[in-house]
C-alpha cells in the first residue's frame, strides 16, 4: 500500500504545483488552469450524471434482485451465478457485444426497423449516455446482490419472528426490520458502487475511442487524453481534485449511515 498507493499519490499531489517536469514550483495554476478547461468541465458534469443516475439505480435494482434470489430459495443459486455472469465477461467480449448490437446495423437498430420505428445512432447521439449506463448497471448488479445477500443472511430470524407475532405484515417487517438491520450494508454497497463507477471508462474507449460522444465523455476519457500529451500536471491537479471529491463523498455518506444508527 505505501510503495504502490500512497506514495505514487503524495507525488500526484506534490506535481500539481509544479510545472510539467515538477522543477519549477507553479502554485495553483494547474487547478486554475483545469477548472477553466471548457472539455473538464463537461467531463465533470457527465461523471456526476452518470454517478447520480447509476448508484440509485444499482442499489434498487440489485437489492431487488437479492430479494427475490432468497424467495426463490434452494433455486436461487442458479438465479445466483446468472447474475454474477456479466462479472466474468472479458472486455474485449463486452465491445464486441456493443459492436453487435448498438451499432448503426445493428440489431437494436434492425428491431426497430422491424416495428416500423427509426432508427438510432446509438453511439453518435445522446442515447451513448444511456447505453453507458445500462452497461454499468448488467455488470455490476451481481456483484452488489452478493453483498445484499450476506446482508440479508446477518439479520436473525428471531426479529422476523417477533415481528410476525405482532402482527407485522411482510411489507411492515421488510420497513421496520430489514431496512434499519441493512444500514451497514448499505454504507459498503454505496462506496463500492460509487468506486465502480470509475471503471466503466473501459468499454466506452474501446467501442467510441478517446473523444467519444459528448454525453459519454467522462472524467477518465480525460484523464487518458492528458496523460498521451503527457500533461502532468493538470493531470495531476484534476486527479487531485477527484480524489478530494470522493473523500469528501465517502466521508458524507459515512456520516449519514451513523447518524442513522
Amino acid at each position: 500500500m505505501l510503495i504502490f498507493f500512497l506514495i505514487p499519490f503524495v507525488d500526484t499531489v506534490r506535481r500539481s504545483f509544479y510545472d510539467v517536469r515538477g522543477v519549477n514550483f507553479i502554485g495553483l495554476e494547474s487547478y486554475v488552469s483545469v477548472v477553466n478547461n471548457m472539455a473538464f468541465r463537461l467531463a465533470a458534469v457527465n461523471t456526476a450524471r452518470f454517478v447520480a443516475i447509476c448508484i440509485p439505480l444499482l442499489l434498487v435494482i440489485s437489492l431487488g434482485v437479492a430479494l427475490l434470489v432468497r424467495c426463490v430459495r434452494p433455486g436461487g443459486a442458479v438465479f445466483k451465478t446468472t447474475f454474477l455472469l456479466p462479472m466474468a465477461v472479458p472486455v474485449a467480449s463486452v465491445v464486441l457485444l456493443w459492436q453487435v448490437l448498438f451499432n448503426d446495423g445493428g440489431l437494436a437498430n434492425s428491431v426497430l426497423d422491424f416495428f416500423g420505428l427509426p432508427g438510432v445512432r446509438f453511439m453518435g447521439s445522446g442515447a451513448a449516455f444511456w447505453v453507458l449506463v445500462a452497461t454499468y448497471l448488467w455488470k455490476n448488479t451481481g456483484y452488489n446482490m452478493v453483498l445484499w445477500l450476506a446482508g440479508l443472511d446477518s439479520i436473525s430470524d428471531t426479529l422476523y419472528e417477533a415481528a410476525r407475532v405482532d402482527g407485522a405484515s411482510k411489507l411492515q417487517s421488510f420497513r421496520y426490520v430489514t431496512l434499519p438491520c441493512l444500514l451497514p450494508t448499505v454504507g459498503i454497497v454505496s462506496i463500492l458502487s460509487l468506486l465502480n463507477s470509475f471503471k466503466v471508462f473501459r468499454e466506452a474507449y474501446l467501442v467510441a475511442g478517446a473523444y467519444p460522444h459528448d454525453s459519454m465523455y467522462l472524467l477518465q476519457h480525460l484523464f487518458n487524453n492528458w496523460f498521451v500529451q503527457l500533461d502532468i500536471s493538470r493531470l495531476s491537479a484534476a486527479a487531485t481534485m477527484l480524489a478530494a471529491v470522493l473523500l469528501v463523498m465517502i466521508l458524507i455518506i459515512r456520516r449519514f449511515l451513523d447518524e442513522k444508527d
